[in-house]
């Protein structure tokens, strides 16, 4: 394995963590620039209905939709934490600009007054490209494999 396939695949688990983290504490700005301007994002149950997201307007939907369906659903949501923890995160290098990966997801909620811990989980599979020397997202399909009963994101 030579240096630049290091910092290509930390460049890219960067990334995934970034994603998570700017996703989690609301920093949507900074979240949107992780994607390609085409990007194309899917999302829905493991063997059910998906929902396409082609292009980086369409992606900011997914996040601005989620968040707004939270807030609907709880009035301390504004005072909630979402935390998405990732695990088994394979990448495969396609070329120097172009990689492939996937991992398991969980996601965490709760807030100061009720812990209700484990939301949902599964798997993202992406297509990441770098542009510029910095790597985004170019196609992730989001595959939720289960949740629990009353998820704020059984929408999603």
């Amino acid at each position: 394995m030579t240096l630049d396939d290091l910092l290509a695949r930390e460049g890219i688990r960067d990334l995934v963590a970034r994603y998570n983290s700017y996703g989690d504490t609301g920093k949507f700005d900074l979240l949107f620039e992780l994607f390609a301007d085409d990007a194309l994002m899917e999302v829905g149950p493991t063997g059910g209905e998906r929902s396409v997201y082609e292009g980086l307007e369409q992606v900011k939907l997914i996040f601005t939709g989620a968040q707004g369906r939270v807030r609907a659903q709880d009035e301390r949501a504004a005072t909630t934490y979402i935390r998405h923890f990732t695990a088994t995160h394979q990448i495969d290098l396609v070329d120097a600009d172009h990689a492939t990966g996937r991992c398991y997801f969980a996601v965490i909620i709760g807030d100061a007054v009720d812990t209700r811990g484990l939301d949902h989980w599964g798997r993202y599979i992406d297509e990441y490209v770098r542009i510029e020397g910095r790597w985004k997202f170019a196609r992730r399909r989001v595959y939720v494999d289960g949740q629990t009963p009353g998820s704020w994101f059984a929408g999603e």
